[in-house]
């Protein structure tokens, strides 16, 4: 492996700080924060600045703001990802620390479409596989998403529909569904309890693209053979994390 480069390990804490704040620094306010010397700040300043990393602001001499070469670049890195291809990565590192199987889905109307998926490796595990549709309200990921959209498109998406059950203990009452979705965004975790499939519990967490908006929840799904309170617990921690980790690689900046 080789060293890092101190200079190069400076520049880019330069730029990091302008992700905090209102996105403009001094030179002052630089060497203040990282502890450096004010010669170095302005070399590495003026270095970022002609390369148009940095842009000083007109109408307020003295201070810098991220400049389009920083935009240029996310925007290509933006171009580049695949939900699916990053949530199946994020699904294969959940499932190695957990041992069960993990789903990545997305919302489609009224129902959910499984994009990625990693199986369990025991013996007993749920069977599924990505591309399935499932009708949203009877699934974690599905109630996670339906919970996170404006009251109106909820509204479109579950009035005047029948909400079939997939087993005796699907919430088919919209009355009950909404109190259900209620909850949901009072933890910030979805969970159901072999309202799918009869043998198997799930958790589910959101995740956020660069905006904030929620396109998916990641899952994870138990046999009820090795389910608990305290597992439920622990994997409602493990998917939180999870989708933290998958809204971290779509640019999300906000807290897992």
């Amino acid at each position: 492996m080789g060293r890092l480069v101190p200079a190069v390990t400076r520049a880019f804490d330069i730029l990091e700080l302008f992700l905090e704040g209102d996105g403009t620094l001094s030179a002052p306010e630089v060497t203040r924060k990282l502890r450096l010397p004010r010669t170095t700040v302005h070399e590495l300043l003026t270095t970022l600045a002609a390369r148009s990393y940095l842009v000083t602001i007109p109408e307020q001499p003295g201070r810098y703001r991220l400049g389009v070469r920083t935009y240029q670049l996310g925007s290509r890195y933006a171009e580049q990802l695949d939900l699916a291809a990053e949530g199946q990565r994020v699904a294969r590192e959940v499932a190695e620390t957990c041992d069960e199987t993990v789903h990545v889905a997305i919302l489609e109307d009224a129902d959910v479409i499984y994009i990625a998926k990693v199986d369990s490796t025991h013996a007993v595990r749920m069977v599924s596989a990505a591309g399935r549709r499932l009708p949203a309200h009877c699934t974690a990921v599905g109630k996670m998403l339906l919970a996170s959209l404006p009251a109106a498109e909820l509204d479109a998406r579950i009035e005047g529909r029948e909400l079939a059950g997939m087993t005796p203990h699907s919430l088919t009452d919209p009355a009950e569904l909404r109190a259900a979705l209620s909850a949901v965004r009072e933890r910030g975790v979805a969970s159901e309890h072999r309202e799918s499939n009869p043998d198997v519990s799930c958790v589910a967490a959101p995740v956020r693209d660069s905006a904030g908006r929620v396109v998916a929840a990641l899952s994870v799904s138990v046999p009820m053979i090795r389910w608990s309170e305290d597992r439920e617990a622990e994997l409602s921690d493990l998917a939180v994390k999870g989708a933290g980790d998958l809204s971290a690689r779509l640019g999300h900046r906000g807290a897992r």
